[in-house]
C-alpha cells in the first residue's frame, strides 16, 4: 500500500540519517516511528527509531550537542521516545537522557500567568507549537515517575492557551503570543500575532491528544475539562476544512487568498487528532473519524508525487515562526506566512504522516472505519498515486456523490 511502502521506505532512509544535532524535526519521526511500530508490532520500525536516537544518547546518557542553558522547548519532544526505549531495554542512559531533558523543563523561564517561554531567545512569549514540544514529554514524566501534581500545572498552560490564543470569531487559536505586548510581531493592545497558522493549531491538536490519553483515571476533572478543549479546538478547525480536498489551508481562515495552499503537515496533524479523539471516545460522533478518513486520502490524491520511480510527500511548509527580535521578516503578516519555502519529504509532515497512518491503522484494525468512506488503500497502486483528474478519480467522486444523495432520499 502506498502509505506504508512510502513510510518505511523513508524510514529505512532516515535511521542511516545524522543531522549532528538533537532536534524537534526528527523527534516528529521517531514519534512517527513509534507509532508505526505500537500500531503494527513490526521491529523494523522500532529498530530504525533506535538505530537513530542512539547516535545521539551516549553510552554515558549524554545528549549530543544538547545545550540546556538555550532553555529551548524544541529539544524537548524527541525525547517522548526515550520512555519507550527505556521500557525496551532498562539502559540506564535513556533514564538519564529522560532526567536531563526534565531538568530543563524544571528550570524553564515563565511568562508571569505560568507558562513555559517558549525558547530563552523568545522572552515571555506562548507559542502554540510549545505546548506539543514540552508538555507530553512533562506529562509522561510525571505520571511514570509520580509527580502527578505537575498535571495540574500542565493544565494551567493549556488554560493559558485557550484564555489569552483562542478567537471567539473564528474559533481558532492565534500562533503565539506576547505576554509583555513588547516584541514587534506582538499587537500592543492584546499581544497576539497577527494571524492563524495550520501547523500551530495542529500542535495544539496533538499535544491535547497525547496528554489525554495519559491522565490517570481518577483525574475525571482533568480528562473532562481537556476532553472539552479538545472538542472546541477540533469543531473550530473544521469549520475552515476544505469541501473538496478534505485538507486545510497554510492560513486556514483566509480560504480567498490566492496565494494561500493546501499545507500537508498541518493537515495530518489534524487527522491524527481526529482519528486518536475517535479512539479515545472524546469525539464519539462518526463525522469526526469521517473528517480524519477523508484527510488522509485527500493527501494521498494530492500531496503524493512520484519522481524519477520515487514517492514523494509534497506540500509541506518548511517552517514558520515569530522573531527573534532582529528577525523583522518573520513578523506573522500574511506575506511572511506564504513566502516560507515549500518542500518535500521534510521531517515534520513525514512523522506526523506515521503518526496519523498509525491511527488508521488502529481502526482498520479494531473494524472502526467509517463505513459509508473510502478506505485510504482503494487509492493504492504500487506506486502510481491515483489524481485529481484520472478517471479513477473521477469515478470515486461520482460514486461518493450518489451515495450521499441515496442516503438523504
Amino acid at each position: 500500500m502506498l502509505y506504508e511502502r512510502y513510510l518505511r521506505a523513508y524510514a529505512e532512509q532516515f535511521r542511516k540519517t545524522d543531522r549532528n544535532m538533537w532536534n524537534y524535526e526528527d523527534g516528529c519521526v521517531l514519534i512517527g516511528l513509534r507509532a508505526m511500530y505500537q500500531a503494527t508490532g513490526d521491529n523494523f520500525y522500532l529498530n530504525a527509531l533506535r538505530s537513530f536516537t542512539d547516535r545521539y544518547i551516549e553510552v554515558d546518557g549524554n545528549i549530543r550537542n544538547y545545550v540546556a542553558a538555550e532553555y529551548n522547548l524544541d529539544y524537548i519532544p524527541a525525547g517522548c521516545v526515550l520512555y519507550t526505549l527505556y521500557d525496551k531495554t532498562c539502559e540506564p542512559r535513556y533514564r538519564k537522557a529522560i532526567e536531563t531533558l526534565e531538568e530543563q523543563l524544571r528550570h524553564q523561564p515563565r511568562t508571569p500567568c505560568g507558562s513555559f517561554w517558549h525558547k530563552a531567545i523568545y522572552p515571555n512569549q506562548v507559542w502554540l507549537d510549545g505546548l506539543y514540544m514540552g508538555l507530553p514529554f512533562h506529562a509522561n514524566y510525571a505520571i511514570r515517575f509520580g509527580d502527578e501534581s505537575a498535571l495540574d500545572d500542565i493544565m494551567l498552560q493549556f488554560r493559558n492557551a485557550r484564555k489569552y490564543l483562542y478567537d471567539e470569531k473564528t474559533w481558532l487559536y492565534y500562533h503565539a503570543w506576547n505576554e509583555t505586548k513588547d516584541v514587534f510581531w506582538a499587537d500592543p493592545k492584546t499581544g497576539l500575532s497577527p494571524n492563524f497558522w495550520t501547523r500551530a493549531i495542529g500542535w495544539y491538536l496533538m499535544a491535547l491528544a497525547d496528554i489525554y490519553g495519559m491522565i490517570p483515571d481518577n483525574r475525571t476533572d482533568l480528562i473532562d475539562e481537556m476532553a472539552a478543549l479538545w472538542k472546541e479546538a477540533i469543531d473550530g478547525m473544521l469549520r475552515w476544512q476544505e469541501k473538496d480536498s478534505g485538507l486545510f489551508y497554510q492560513l486556514p481562515a483566509l480560504p480567498n487568498e490566492k496565494r494561500n495552499y493546501l499545507e500537508t503537515s498541518g493537515s495530518l496533524m489534524v487527522a491524527y487528532s481526529l482519528l486518536k479523539g475517535a479512539r479515545l471516545d472524546v469525539l464519539t460522533e462518526p463525522e469526526y473519524r469521517a473528517a480524519g478518513e477523508k484527510i488522509l486520502v485527500g493527501i494521498e490524491l494530492r500531496k503524493f508525487t512520484v519522481h524519477d520511480g520515487k514517492v514523494e510527500l509534497h506540500g509541506i511548509c518548511k517552517g514558520a515562526g515569530l522573531g527573534p527580535t532582529g528577525n523583522l521578516r518573520r513578523n506573522g503578516t500574511v506575506d511572511y506566512y506564504l513566502s516560507e519555502d515549500v518542500v518535500h519529504d521534510e521531517q515534520k509532515g513525514v512523522g506526523v504522516c506515521m503518526m496519523a497512518y498509525a491511527e488508521y491503522l488502529q481502526a482498520k484494525q479494531a473494524g472502526a472505519l467509517t463505513d459509508d468512506f473510502p478506505k485510504v488503500e482503494i487509492f493504492n497502486k504500487e506506486y502510481d498515486p491515483i489524481m485529481p483528474g484520472d478517471p479513477a478519480f473521477i469515478a470515486f467522486e461520482k460514486d461518493r456523490a450518489e451515495n450521499a444523495a441515496n442516503k438523504t432520499r
